[in-house]
């Protein structure tokens, strides 16, 4: 990073009063967000410009784990479509 990007960086943390944000933390950040809004592997490697997935897993595995969350809003859309069907006990 150049001194001029540093520089300004902390100027603007500590104008408004985040002086312990670490600039790694903002770009953590930013990984963490956009593997959360379906960034695939590859795109977070171009993003962090990195050559190997390694770093790029680390911000994925906070979407492992998601398929309950995913299963609950396709039920929750079949629901939608078909309210109350008779015999459905298991709403799925």
């Amino acid at each position: 990073m150049s001194a001029v990007v540093r520089r300004l960086g902390l100027q603007a943390l500590k104008t408004t009063g985040l002086g312990d944000v670490r600039f790694h933390d903002l770009r953590h950040t930013g990984n963490t967000l956009a593997a959360t809004g379906g960034a695939t592997t590859r795109e977070l490697m171009q993003r962090m410009g990195h050559s190997s997935v390694r770093a790029a897993l680390i911000y994925q595995h906070l979407v492992n784990g998601r398929d309950h969350a995913i299963a609950a809003h396709v039920d929750e859309q079949i629901r939608k479509v078909r309210p109350g069907e008779p015999g459905d006990a298991s709403g799925t």
